[in-house]
């Protein structure tokens, strides 16, 4: 028998009112249409796809919290049906007996009702103004701005993933954004719109994505104080409690003191800012302060300018001309293998002061430096010598010898390039990077594991810490000249046990750069480093020499002292005597190198002239070589002191 179309009509009524009581059960939308992500135990956060038009703030609900609303909206819809039945069975006996009491008591009743409703709304719109304001002010346009980054519908309830309290401007604030499962975004563009939308300042991101709640904490800290200077009693107190291995940078966010271990961290530090950026000011603070400690220190600084508080101080070298930074890298790296194989003799229990005293190479400029270092000796190598200059070879054995040997590099550069350090590989020993008025560029060359980029600022001194992954906004220590100098002359003097370090040499030895002896015309690199001292000697040590600085005065030459890995000096001669350059380098003139002699002789006008020939080589009355070498011309920056 055929369906009926009443029958027809029947069937679709009653699934209609099964489906209409299973949503109303289930706490779904009675119109059956899924909006958000919201299931019947946990509250949704998201509009789903290909949805249109506005959305309820019901719609993000759990269905168990829709059904508890449903169930008491219908008791209380039923229990004001059995009250207005009451209210007319009330009204009915009123109307037949006037003076009833019920009357009373109902106008009374409603007229409470109303000023109750009244005074509640009122007081519901004060107390939510701010949090109003806070939403169509801030909160809504950042949703609009992160919607299409984080792939949510705009429909989405910005409340529903955006968590920003009324004080997110306030110092330790905190603001948490929910993060898509996918995580198909960009970090930066929505950090950048963060802090933009929010007009931020001085903020971190801590980025959190695993798990099935990804989200990320932006939170607002305290920054670091606008001055760190020495003289204060605060910072003096804080900078004498350092260790001896851990010297003080600066004062970081919260009054957080931010320092380095150079046996624990790091044993290298690189410095990158551009002009102004303080790298003078902060490789002075972390030098006197290992000075002070007892440290030794070479400054290899070609701008000749940039640390004159160091000039004088018994335990410095400091060496301005290409030729003396040459050489002194030479004689470092030498120095190096030396600790390393007094080292591998005392073995792994060994006490560190027995390998030598902490050595600091602060190396200003490395840009301009490491070009007028290759210049250098492609002026002044000759057949047979190697291609890559000597003195850079020996930098980068340095650093990647490690803390083992005690000996630090502090690097300062305006563009720390791999080009310019001499490959990526050099540039990985660093651990510790300090960045200050840094471009983007930079910041993702030097720290691309800290994102986004905190961004630069042009307040002084102002810089970014970075170690093992993490930046630390840092106001750095500053000392002045005079406190650097006192600081660093005022350490603790060496003890008894210094009688087992071994010894270092006083003076950057000259790198004699010379073949057999067969050909004195020609010269090249001696490879073989000094003889070392035996253990034995280096324990009949009765004090450890200090490094001697290099004289300001170029009259002020200091010779250089005899000690176990270098032969005696001879006594001085007649300068009326006649002698080879060779002769002169070792004897008379052991600051400049046998390469330079042979280079100003050729290119100097001001060179003296020979005195006479012994065979083929030329002699030179030593008077002149020393009035010569007193006088010559010393470099200005961008040229060597042979140009």
């Amino acid at each position: 028998m055929a369906q009926t179309k009443f029958d027809r009509q029947v069937e679709e009524t009653a699934e209609a009112v099964m489906f209409g009581i299973g949503r109303f059960l289930g706490g779904r939308d009675m119109d059956g249409v899924k909006r958000t992500d919201a299931t019947f135990w946990q509250p949704g956060t998201r509009v789903l796809p290909k949805v249109e038009g506005s959305v309820s703030r019901s719609s993000y609900r759990a269905g168990w919290q829709r059904l508890a609303f449903r169930m008491t909206g219908l008791s209380t819809a039923t229990a004001g049906g059995w009250g207005l039945w009451e209210h007319q069975e009330t009204a009915r006996a009123w109307w037949e007996n006037p003076d009833a009491a019920p009357l009373v008591a109902l106008q009374t009743g409603g007229i409470g009702a109303a000023s109750v409703a009244a005074a509640g709304g009122l007081a519901y719109g004060l107390l939510t103004r701010e949090r109003r304001e806070l939403m169509r002010e801030w909160v809504g346009p950042l949703h609009q701005a992160l919607a299409q980054p984080l792939g949510i519908a705009e429909q989405t309830d910005p409340r529903r993933y955006l968590h920003v309290p009324k004080n997110f401007s306030d110092d330790d604030a905190s603001i948490r954004v929910d993060l898509p499962v996918s995580l198909r975004f960009s970090r930066d563009v929505v950090a950048d719109l963060i802090t933009q939308k929010l007009a931020l300042e001085g903020v971190t991101f801590s980025w959190h994505p695993a798990g099935r709640k990804p989200y990320v904490l932006v939170k607002k800290t305290r920054r670091p104080p606008k001055k760190a200077a020495f003289k204060d009693p605060k910072v003096r107190d804080l900078v004498a409690k350092a260790p001896e291995s851990a010297p003080v940078i600066g004062i970081g966010t919260s009054g957080k003191t931010v320092s380095v271990d150079l046996d624990a961290d790091s044993p290298h530090i690189l410095v990158n800012a551009s002009t102004g950026g303080g790298k003078s000011v902060t490789l002075r603070c972390i030098t006197c302060q290992m000075l002070h400690n007892g440290s030794q220190a070479y400054i290899l600084d070609y701008k000749r300018i940039s640390h004159p508080w160091a000039r004088g101080i018994p335990a410095v070298t400091y060496c301005a001309d290409i030729a003396d930074i040459h050489d002194a890298l030479i004689q470092l790296g030498w120095e190096g293998r030396r600790r390393v194989r007094v080292a591998d003799e005392l073995g792994i229990d060994a006490d560190p002061d027995a390998i030598g005293p902490r050595l600091l190479i602060l190396l200003e400029e490395v840009n301009a430096t490491m070009k007028q270092l290759a210049r250098y000796w492609e002026r002044t190598r000759e057949s047979g010598d190697p291609k890559v200059s000597p003195a850079i070879d020996a930098l980068n054995e340095v650093l990647y010898m490690g803390r083992q040997v005690r000996m630090h590099v502090l690097l300062v550069a305006q563009s720390a390039t791999a080009r310019a350090l001499g490959g990526p590989e050099v540039r990985e020993q660093f651990a510790t990077r300090i960045l200050a008025r840094y471009s983007l560029n930079a910041w993702r060359m030097l720290a691309p594991e800290v994102h986004p980029a905190p961004k630069s600022t042009k307040h002084p001194g102002r810089a970014q810490v970075v170690i093992g992954g993490t930046a630390s906004e840092t106001q750095v220590l500053f000392f002045t000249d005079a406190e650097a100098r006192e600081w660093a002359t005022t350490g603790p003097q060496p003890t008894a046990n210094a009688k087992t370090r071994p010894a270092i040499p006083p003076h950057p030895a000259p790198v004699q750069l010379q073949k057999a002896a067969d050909s004195p015309a020609t010269a090249t690199v001696d490879d073989a480093p000094p003889t070392l001292p035996t253990t034995q000697e280096v324990a009949a040590q009765t004090a450890l020499p200090t490094v001697q600085a290099l004289a300001t005065d170029p009259d002020d030459t200091v010779p250089a002292a005899t000690s176990p890995t270098s032969p005696a000096t001879p006594a001085a001669v007649d300068d009326d005597q006649a002698v080879g350059l060779r002769q002169a380098h070792e004897h008379h003139l052991p600051e400049i190198t046998l390469a330079a002699l042979r280079y100003a002789r050729a290119h100097d006008p001001s060179f003296p002239a020979p005195a006479g020939k012994r065979g083929a080589e030329l002699l030179y009355r030593v008077g002149d070589l020393k009035r010569w070498a007193r006088n010559r011309p010393r470099a200005a920056v961008g040229t060597t002191d042979l140009d």
